[in-house]
């Protein structure tokens, strides 16, 4: 018997930096291209996005950022997979030696009950994917 192959969600995935997992809520900007104007050429990334809950008394994000303003950012390995139903990772997106460029915290509303998000802007040298 062969198995149903179909496409796997969106929201099963995982994100770690460095040696730390995190909890993220979404991630965007996995981008590649290659060439300009139709040629073929050096390799182009643009810069990746994640959200995520504040957490009481976090401050990791900024510290990070803070690293930028002291011309020392500490460049990590960040690694974003799309998990299976095991919790496996079967595609995994590698941002090697990123460093954040920007840090955005949130917007609050009255009328809201939604959870508070803050979001971070990496950028980075290299992009490869692997599955």
């Amino acid at each position: 018997m062969t198995e149903t192959a179909y496409p796997l969600p969106v929201f099963h995935f995982s994100v770690t930096i460095g040696s730390s997992k995190g909890g993220f809520s979404e991630v965007s900007g996995l981008h590649l291209e290659y060439g300009d104007m139709k040629m073929p050429g050096l390799p182009k990334v643009s810069d990746v996005t994640l959200r995520k809950g504040i957490m009481d008394a976090n401050n990791t994000f900024f510290d990070w950022l803070h690293q930028v303003k002291r011309h020392i950012p500490e460049r990590e390995d960040v690694f974003i997979s799309l998990l299976n139903e095991e919790h496996k990772p079967v595609m995994t997106w590698k941002l090697e030696k990123a460093w954040p460029i920007k840090m955005e915290g949130p917007g609050f509303k009255g009328d809201s009950n939604e959870i508070v998000l803050e979001k971070l802007v990496l950028a980075y040298e290299r992009l490869t994917v692997d599955s």
